[in-house]
């Protein structure tokens, strides 16, 4: 069974930081590229950074670039995202999401919840 459990979540101030987690099982983690995608209240679901499994080479959307990094640990199954210089617009629920080719559908974690205060 595939799982996706994130952790790392919180509340902080604009200009803070927070690193996201997220530890999966079920799959083969090193051979998968990996993704988080966040969706702010009333919105729908915007993916905001990628990371391939084969060389590691990181994606993000513009709106997040240069502030927020992913990265992958392939020995402890683990995708982290470093969020630095948060802003308000970036208060949304945070959600470690993966296809897994072998199973033919999508994975979501049970997201993290990040609110940014002004």
């Amino acid at each position: 069974e595939v799982q996706l459990v994130e952790s790392g979540g919180g509340m902080v101030q604009a200009g803070g930081s927070l690193r996201l987690s997220c530890v999966a099982s079920g799959f083969t983690f090193s051979n998968t590229d990996m993704s988080w995608v966040r969706q702010a209240p009333g919105q729908g679901p915007e993916w905001i950074s990628g990371i391939k499994a084969s060389d590691s080479t990181t994606y993000y959307r513009d709106s997040v670039r240069g502030r927020f990094t992913i990265s992958r640990d392939d020995a402890k199954t683990t995708v982290y995202l470093e969020m630095n210089d948060l802003k308000p617009e970036d208060t949304a629920v945070y959600y470690c999401w993966v296809y897994v080719w072998g199973k033919g559908r999508e994975y979501w974690g049970q997201g993290a919840q990040v609110t940014v205060s002004s």
